[in-house]
């Protein structure tokens, strides 16, 4: 009888990482990171040959395809049996199903996942108005994150797209950590970050906002009014237009000094637009 070869623990939020139990499992060739990545963030979900096959080569696959693929997927059960030792229940970790394969969900778990259930955590601590909380669970979220997801993996169109999911989720889950420590009233830890951040995202409205807030409520009301117009020079350049509503309203609450700015308390604008926009 063959002792239970350890949990498959898959890391995509950064550079790709696979270890089986504490054995770091070895996928070297570019295609095969590519299988790998594309059934780790569908485990638990048959990954079609179509959906592979676009992945791997788009509308010009080789003739043949279907040989290749095969040998991805037999190269990739190796490694998992080589990693445990020759154990013949890692083969069956990666399962061949009608029209497709399937990484079992029952057997691994991705970083992925445990940043949903965090981020999750921490959007619920703070529709229940619990911000410290919702500060902790989005800290511990984002802290999984060790780079772009899967900054060292070829991408083919399925992947950029799956890619592109996982960074705006990040941001939505940075945006909330940063909402949640305004509420705190760390503005002035959170300046440094902010400025960071925005520059590098320099038409986000959201971002833009709490970097105006937390100057404000820090003293520099002349550096929020500058953050402001730095935006809106950018919208102007770049796509044509103004600053959306909630901007314009956190401007001309600045420029008349608005007690409700203060650490603590946020116009009534600002909550009915900020909830409007996703961000809680």
């Amino acid at each position: 009888m063959h002792p239970d070869p350890g949990p498959l623990s898959i890391g995509l939020l950064g550079a790709l990482s696979l270890r089986l139990g504490q054995t770091p499992v070895k996928t070297s060739a570019p295609k095969q990171r590519q299988v790998l990545a594309l059934l780790a963030l569908n485990a638990g979900r048959v990954v079609t040959v179509p959906t592979l096959i676009e992945e791997l080569w788009g509308e010009r696959p080789p003739r043949s395809y279907a040989t290749t693929l095969q040998t991805y997927i037999l190269q990739l059960r190796n490694a998992l049996a080589a990693a445990s030792c020759g154990n013949p229940y890692a083969r069956q970790m990666l399962s061949t199903r009608h029209h497709g394969y399937l990484l079992e969900e029952d057997a691994c778990q991705t970083d992925v996942e445990v940043f949903d259930r965090l981020a999750l955590a921490g959007r619920a601590a703070a529709e229940a108005g619990d911000h410290r909380l919702a500060s902790e669970e989005l800290s511990r979220a984002l802290r999984l994150w060790r780079g772009p997801a899967l900054v060292d993996v070829r991408m083919g169109s399925v992947l950029e797209i799956e890619a592109a999911s996982l960074e705006e989720c990040r941001l939505g889950a940075l945006e909330r950590r940063i909402e949640a420590d305004l509420a705190l009233g760390r503005h002035a830890d959170l300046l440094g970050e902010l400025t960071l951040v925005t520059a590098r995202n320099p038409m986000n409205e959201n971002l833009c906002a709490f970097l105006m807030t937390a100057l404000y409520r820090a003293g520099h009301v002349g550096r929020s009014l500058q953050a402001f117009h730095r935006l809106r020079s950018v919208l102007n350049r770049e796509l044509g237009v103004e600053p959306g509503p909630r901007l314009q309203r956190l401007q001309a609450a600045i420029l008349s000094g608005d007690p409700a700015l203060e650490a603590g308390s946020r116009p009534r604008e600002e909550v009915a637009a900020s909830r409007s926009d996703g961000v809680l």
